[in-house]
């Protein structure tokens, strides 16, 4: 088998990058280590950055997301007792977040790649890397595939980035004191809009899927099992944390899903090695408070798509030279925003007065302040694309 881009994981990272580049007159194969039916179901993120949802509309598959999506034009910060909204409208006209699950994303493009003729392989969990730095290919189940690139797409556990010879990559990484517990419900969401809500208790965050089913999480101990929790545990701790601006009642419903999220930032420098391109999770990953994991994996695949693009039709290897330090400005800005916000709402040691009343301080400045909030809508709703790597 030969292609030109060889693309391992078939999340939004590697289905994006596979549909950019058949947009480009570029072919491509996708190896995936699990089912279809897994990757579809996989429950992850769920807002996407203005820019995220003028790119997947612009590439022809933003169709459903249009009709399904639920666009919202602000936050609120509830802590104190009292709720403050982030008017996204008024500091940022004209950019909004859109609710739209990421196991919605992967199934609008797994549909628009196999309609397009695309090959996407499931089912190949012994996927490897060979020759990064002279003709890369990947083995699996027996077969070899010929590629000029590969992109790594497949994740914090995956194989490419592993596969970089040892001393290559600068590592940096934090590991956060605390976890999140989040759950999903066959209920009406009880507010329009996300709240992230600060307490002696813990951090909540309301969300939601659909209208008529809503995404919550509660900050929980490291060593949390979901066996702990059981749904009536949940409702009175969503309760306790939600509940503490007059007014506001919490609608109940049955739970379907749980899960336990270890909370972490990671970055992984270069991101490229000889013929292999990280993207997404295999090579950064931030807490999900900032809603930016996602967002950085679609900016990643397109910053690859037109360095890619370029190379083909002009032999120049200056896009994807640059491919890694370009990617990198807009990741640590983005870890630098889901840092902020993680510290800004999560309750850290119950013995640190000091740091509490910090973060009171802080929360009164940004909910007082319109430069504070303008800067806190703007990272929230996503940073302007780099100029000049549009996947037209």
């Amino acid at each position: 088998m030969r292609t030109q881009v060889g693309i391992v994981g078939a999340g939004p990272a590697g289905l994006l990058l596979s549909h950019l580049l058949h947009l480009r007159g570029i072919d491509s194969v996708v190896l995936e280590a699990r089912s279809r039916e897994y990757v579809e179901q996989r429950v992850r993120a769920g807002v996407l950055e203005q820019g995220t949802v003028d790119l997947l509309n612009e590439a022809g598959v933003g169709e459903r997301m249009r009709k399904e999506g639920l666009p919202h034009h602000g936050i609120e910060l509830r802590y104190g007792g009292a709720g403050h909204r982030i008017p996204f409208e008024k500091l940022v006209p004209g950019r909004a977040i859109t609710v739209y699950g990421q196991q919605e994303v992967v199934k609008d493009l797994i549909a628009r790649r196999l309609a397009d003729g695309g090959k996407i392989l499931f089912d190949v969990p012994d996927v490897a890397p060979h020759s990064l730095e002279k003709s890369p290919y990947l083995t699996f189940q027996g077969e070899r595939l010929d590629c000029d690139v590969i992109a790594g797409c497949d994740g914090f556990h995956g194989v490419c980035r592993p596969s970089i010879p040892e001393g290559v990559l600068s590592i940096f990484q934090r590991d956060y004191p605390f976890a999140w517990l989040g759950i999903l419900a066959r209920v009406p969401p009880s507010s329009e809009e996300l709240i992230y809500a600060h307490s002696d208790r813990g951090f909540a965050l309301h969300s939601m899927r659909t209208p008529e089913i809503s995404r919550f999480y509660l900050q929980v101990p490291t060593d949390t099992s979901i066996d702990d929790w059981p749904d009536e545990r949940i409702w009175a701790e969503l309760r306790a944390r939600l509940e503490t601006v007059p007014g506001f009642e919490l609608t109940e419903g049955p739970i379907f899903a749980k899960d336990v999220s270890a909370m972490r930032s990671f970055v992984a420098e270069p991101m490229r090695h000889g013929n292999l391109y990280l993207a997404g999770d295999a090579a950064h990953i931030v807490p999900p408070t900032g809603a930016k994991g996602l967002n950085l994996a679609v900016a990643d695949v397109r910053l690859l798509t037109a360095a890619l693009a370029d190379f083909y039709e002009t032999g120049s290897t200056g896009l994807l030279d640059s491919y890694s330090a370009t990617c990198l400005k807009r990741v640590w800005r983005a870890q630098h925003f889901s840092w902020w916000m993680t510290t800004l709402l999560h309750t850290f040691e119950a013995d640190d007065a000091y740091g509490g009343r910090l973060q009171t301080s802080h929360l009164d400045y940004v909910t007082s302040s319109t430069a504070a909030a303008t800067t806190l809508a703007e990272n929230y709703v996503g940073l302007p694309f780099e100029p000049g790597a549009s996947h037209a």
